[in-house]
């Protein structure tokens, strides 16, 4: 049983970081065409970066067992330069009729959001298996 659970909570601290990863993602998107942040410069698309934390913890017969989390180590900012495109009537155009717009492809995102997705349905379907495990295995004790 303690294996169910520790299991139960690497897949929820996964949850939570693609649930991070889709929330930065849906703010891309809404500010592909951001021309002016509270910076006075574009929108910089954000990148969520993971990492792997290794719990230590050890049962009753004294074992150690390390079952891996996953968490947000950072969320880092894109270093591509904004799109210069020629707008000349924008309010934030420069002398030369351009206008920097954030350097953001939506199919890019797009295909980024359905990863994302997918991982987090695959980690619930884990949690959802665990549980009718742990259920099935609390019914087995009262035969």
């Amino acid at each position: 049983m303690i294996q169910i659970l520790s299991g139960i909570q690497s897949t929820a601290s996964a949850l939570t970081a693609e649930r991070t990863r889709l929330d930065v993602i849906a703010e891309n998107i809404a500010n592909a065409q951001t021309t002016r942040g509270p910076d006075g410069r574009p929108y910089q698309r954000r990148v969520v970066v993971f990492e792997t934390v290794l719990q230590q913890a050890s049962d009753r017969f004294g074992t150690a067992s390390a079952p891996a989390a996953v968490r947000v180590a950072r969320i880092q900012t894109d270093p591509r330069p904004p799109l210069l495109v020629y707008r000349p009537g924008h309010p934030d155009a420069d002398a030369q009729g351009m206008v920097a717009l954030p350097n953001i492809n939506v199919h890019e995102e797009m295909a980024d959001l359905i990863a994302a997705s997918r991982a987090f349905e695959a980690n619930l379907a884990v949690v959802k298996n665990a549980r009718a495990m742990a259920l099935q295995t609390l019914a087995i004790g009262k035969r």
